[in-house]
């Protein structure tokens, strides 16, 4: 059974099949969002703060930061804000960029075992992100994508991931520190998205032995009601073997996906977050007032 462990200065997450789903809160990234951006470009990360905040508060396991601002410092910003995040509290993050300089940047600022988001298959990819990861100690996400592109065959993603894997062990990075992504392509261009990320993520688990992450909004863009879509995908993607996933947490569409999907896959012990999370107070109040007049006549007999 593969585990990998993310760390922050005080806190472990770790990521297994027998391990409840960890939710990798993905707000705080300015790509499509304009006026996150101008305000990171313009150094006031108030919305940065709110945002990472709201999604601990509403269960996110982890955070993604990312800081791709067109034309900006973006290695001064991500360090930053990784600062800023670290200050905040103290789950684990995920350092999220295409620029190799930011990345180096936010490791460099970053307290604890990061998780580096991403490497991708090219040969000049891997021979600059690989060994930072190394450096660092961090964990990395492996896309399954080359020089030649996204495949529309599941064969082709594995190979691309396998052939990540392989090379990170050349450079020291063991198979359990490579979290692989399968990539969740939007279902309304692509009819067999689904279908071919639960194949690969069956063989990404049973074949090569790692654990798995996607972007799971991606699988509905372009649709409405996006969020039935999203929370439907996810249940079926852990089904099938998705470990963690990078998604938004203050949905509370998402937030009851993953929590049964824990339940039913055996990874909520006596269902007991679950539990927490429904049962009625009303009902609770009644049992706890049912408890304290028991205490109270067996006080009052142990009195008399």
């Amino acid at each position: 059974m593969t585990r990998t462990v993310i760390s922050s200065a005080t806190r472990d997450v770790v990521i297994g099949d027998d391990r409840p789903f960890v939710v990798i809160g993905e707000r705080i990234n300015p790509t499509g969002r304009k006026l996150l951006a101008e305000e990171m470009r313009a150094g006031d990360f108030s919305r940065v703060e709110r945002d990472a905040i709201a999604q601990v508060e509403a269960g996110a396991h982890m955070l993604d930061v990312n800081a791709g601002i067109p034309l900006a410092d973006e290695p001064a910003i991500l360090a930053a804000t990784i600062r800023l995040v670290q200050s905040l509290t103290d789950v684990p993050l995920s350092i999220d960029s295409s620029i190799v300089e930011a990345l180096e940047a936010g490791l460099a600022a970053y307290q604890g075992k990061a998780l580096v988001n991403s490497v991708t298959g090219e040969e000049e990819r891997m021979e600059r992100v690989l060994p930072l990861v190394r450096k660092y100690g961090a964990a990395v996400v492996a896309i399954s994508n080359d020089d030649t592109g996204i495949s529309t065959d599941p064969d082709v993603r594995f190979a691309v991931a396998r052939r990540i894997v392989e090379r990170a062990a050349d450079h020291g990075i063991p198979r359990q520190d490579v979290i692989v992504d399968p990539l969740v392509m939007p279902i309304g261009a692509m009819p067999s998205a689904g279908r071919q990320v639960f194949r690969l993520l069956g063989r990404l688990r049973d074949e090569l032995g790692v654990n798995t992450i996607c972007g799971a909004s991606n699988v509905s863009f372009g649709l409405p009601r996006r969020e039935g879509i999203n929370a439907a995908f996810l249940a079926m993607a852990i089904s099938n073997g998705l470990t963690s996933a990078i998604t938004n947490p203050l949905l509370p569409e998402i937030r009851e996906t993953v929590m049964a999907a824990d339940v039913l896959m055996g990874n909520d012990p006596e269902c007991g977050t679950w539990i927490r999370a429904h049962r009625d107070p009303q009902v609770d109040g009644q049992a706890q007032r049912r408890v304290n007049r028991r205490r109270a006549a067996a006080a009052e007999s142990v009195g008399s």
